[in-house]
């Protein structure tokens, strides 16, 4: 399980519950079926290093070198990102935070040239995931209302 904030790399099935306006990365190696989870809540650290995949401004490197230490190579690694829902939707702008974490977290991915492969982000309800890294990255997303696919 990945709470908010926090990150796992491995083989082993990975979950997040609850991802509202948060995002769940997840960067994986297709050649040797392992991969991280991140559960991203803001999209700028403002310079704190505590809990760098917290933010989406360092949680991105922070995944690729975690994986490329298991002995992946950076330019073979490929994203999928699930989240960011307005979940407030009376607030609009600046104050959306899904929004604003899928474009950092996008902007990111792009800065390292990790390849976004999926992604269920947006809409106004929250999800749950589970990512299997030894089925070829594959991730269940779990809607608020029920409703489960595959990405």
């Amino acid at each position: 399980m990945v709470g908010i904030g926090e990150y796992h790399i491995g083989r082993s099935p990975m979950s997040s519950i609850g991802l509202g306006s948060c995002i769940g990365l997840v960067i994986h190696d297709p050649v040797k079926d392992i991969g991280g989870l991140a559960h991203i809540m803001l999209p700028d650290s403002q310079g704190r290093t505590d809990r760098p995949a917290k933010y989406a401004d360092t949680a991105v490197e922070f995944l690729i070198r975690g994986i490329c230490r298991q002995g992946s190579k950076s330019d073979g690694l490929v994203s999928k990102i699930v989240g960011g829902a307005s979940m407030f939707q009376s607030f609009s702008g600046n104050l959306n935070i899904g929004d604003r974490n899928i474009e950092a977290v996008k902007l990111q991915l792009k800065k390292f040239n990790i390849r976004i492969v999926a992604e269920d982000t947006g809409g106004v309800q929250g999800r749950t995931i589970v990512y299997y890294p030894e089925e070829k990255g594959k991730i269940s997303v779990r809607t608020a209302d029920g409703n489960i696919r595959f990405i």
